[in-house]
């Protein structure tokens, strides 16, 4: 088992804050998106609840996706190049 340094935990930490915190914003903003024609039109009960739960399953559903994506992006990156200054692990 390999140890990790202090700074790769710090990384890794940093990345789940932000793959949750972006997570968040993006349900918000598809549940707003599909539930918000609620608040702005009369409708229907039915129509109100259908709406209420497709945009809570589609928030749901992006939340999901959206941290999945960022901590897969995330274990994905290479690792800093062996020589200094060097940009390219490949140089």
């Amino acid at each position: 088992m390999e140890r990790r340094t202090q700074a790769e935990r710090d990384a890794e930490t940093v990345e789940i804050g932000y793959a949750l915190l972006s997570a968040v914003l993006v349900a918000a903003l598809v549940f707003g998106v599909i539930a918000g024609p609620k608040l702005m039109f009369a409708m229907p009960y039915a129509v109100e609840r259908g709406l209420l739960l497709a945009g809570g399953a589609a928030a749901v559903l992006a939340f999901v996706v959206r941290v999945v994506t960022v901590l897969w992006r995330f274990s994905r990156t290479p690792a800093q190049p062996s020589q200094p200054g060097r940009t390219n692990p490949d140089s």
